[in-house]
């Protein structure tokens, strides 16, 4: 790990500043509405122009904010800096323009870091491909235990905006952070930060592995105790030797295995704590037993070793790491649970919207019968069913993009029977569940690990989910 001097931030002085505020969504808006109340000068841009666009730029306009609507791509005159939505691509014109200007480009995050009062709370910081929502949600269920002031913000939960400026006052912060997010947040620096794995993922917006990997490693920048990295992706230790930190910071690995010094691992069905302890050569510190996570999938144990990992740097005793981990339930469609129907468990792991995740979510189970299928993202399917192919029983593919899913399955499981539906309305997922009925034998897993995105046939994953619970709950009530 690098070491060197970390400057802070400074504050900046918004009375009378102009500032354009790109994109309206879920982070414009209020984003808008703060540094309107922080006497700047506010100007939102904003591509589309459909009614939800229309609704939020009346609400904003009766403020004194000016919006201006199908036209994010050229720089209001006199910008003296920008505040970008998340999702707002590096390379769209506005941003080019703003950099043959001079002018700085924040984030919502970097925005929220920059207000931040002189007593603020820290932040311990969660990226990664997959596994981020449900390590920031054990991380601050722990903490709770531990009878801290915290809450889940960031990408899920509460808007860092609202939590550095509400009234609630917080002694810490479970954060989970983006690639988008931590792109545009050049100042940021976190007490201590985790990235838990890192696959590739959103490429199409940020241009490359590389870019994607560095934007990830932004958040162990300026570190002060602990680096968190995942000990069997190699990816997430480079990143920390490459980081600038803090004097005195260390890199803290978590490993499904027998840990080393400086690690957290499991031992003999025991998570157990070689990093924060008193002679970490000699001793280990017992937190918790493998059956208080749930579900003891294995990379939800990972997820909870490195929630565990940031706790500890936060200095938690190990008591409260099990009683948080206890406490935490998992959210929906995240490996839930449906229902058995004639001796088959049918899993709801509709958040699976990459290969990474689908990857880690077949691991968990076999035989399997695999509801695949979506918008793929750019992504390519070789190596994961190659990895798969062996706990495969069937496939039932939909989607937009399933043809990709469908050749890497003629390429790699050649024997595993395929059903292709064709057909992208609401009713294919009934359809889906349908035919998995018919390949199914007792002692088998459907699983809907679609490996890709939902927005090609629903508003998201969490109605892509319901859809599939809901088929299956038919088929357990035609029975009953």
């Amino acid at each position: 790990m690098g070491s060197g001097q970390v400057t802070s931030s400074e504050p900046f002085d918004f009375q009378g500043k102009h500032v354009t505020v790109a994109g309206l969504g879920v982070s414009g808006v209020p984003a808008a509405k703060v540094l309107h109340g922080l006497g700047a000068i506010v100007t939102v841009v904003n591509d589309g122009a459909d009614e939800r666009a229309r609704t939020q730029a009346a609400e904003l306009e009766a403020l004194g904010v000016t919006v201006r609507l199908g036209d994010g791509e050229t720089l209001p005159e006199g910008t003296e800096l920008i505040v970008t939505a998340p999702g707002w691509q590096p390379d769209k014109p506005l941003f080019a323009a703003a950099a043959q200007a001079g002018v700085p480009v924040w984030g919502d995050v970097e925005l929220a870091w920059r207000l931040r009062g002189p007593d603020a709370a820290d932040w311990l910081a969660v990226t990664g491909t997959n596994g981020k929502t449900t390590t920031v949600q054990m991380l601050a269920s722990i903490l709770k235990a531990a009878g801290l002031r915290t809450a889940a913000v960031g990408n899920i939960g509460v808007s860092l905006l609202d939590a550095v400026l509400g009234e609630e006052r917080y002694d810490v912060l479970a954060v989970e952070l983006s690639s988008y997010q931590l792109h545009w947040a050049p100042s940021l620096r976190a007490h201590s930060a985790a990235v838990l794995n890192l696959a590739p993922d959103h490429l199409d917006w940020h241009g490359s592995m590389a870019a994607y990997a560095a934007d990830k490693g932004r958040i162990y920048e300026g570190n002060r105790i602990a680096c968190v990295y995942n000990v069997a992706d190699k990816a997430t230790e480079d990143l920390v030797r490459e980081a600038d930190v803090e004097e005195g910071c260390r890199a803290v690995g978590f490993t499904l295995g027998t840990p080393a010094p400086s690690q957290l691992g499991v031992v003999e069905g025991i998570l157990v704590d070689r990093a924060f302890v008193e002679n970490r050569q000699k001793n280990a510190q017992e937190l918790a037993e493998v059956a208080d996570v749930d579900p003891p999938a294995p990379h939800n144990i990972a997820n909870a070793l490195a929630a565990a990992a940031l706790a500890r740097a936060y200095g938690v005793p190990a008591k409260a790491v099990r009683d948080g981990l206890r406490a935490f339930t998992p959210d929906a469609h995240r490996i839930a649970h449906v229902a058995d129907v004639d001796g088959v468990a049918w899993i709801d792991d509709s958040k699976a919207t990459n290969t990474h995740a689908a990857e880690a979510s077949l691991a968990a189970y076999e035989p399997i019968v695999w509801i695949a299928g979506g918008l793929a993202k750019g992504a390519t399917f070789d190596e994961l069913v190659a990895k798969s192919a062996k706990r495969l029983r069937a496939a039932v593919l939909i989607g937009a993009d399933r043809a990709l899913i469908r050749e890497a399955l003629a390429r790699h499981a050649p024997e595993v029977p395929v059903v292709d539906l064709d057909r992208t309305d609401t009713g294919a997922m009934r359809a889906a569940v349908q035919e998995a009925r018919k390949l199914a034998q007792p002692g088998d897993t459907v699983l809907l690990a679609p490996a890709c995105a939902s927005m090609d046939m629903f508003a998201n994953y969490n109605k892509r989910g319901d859809a599939f619970a809901d088929a299956v709950r038919e088929l357990g009530s035609a029975d009953g």
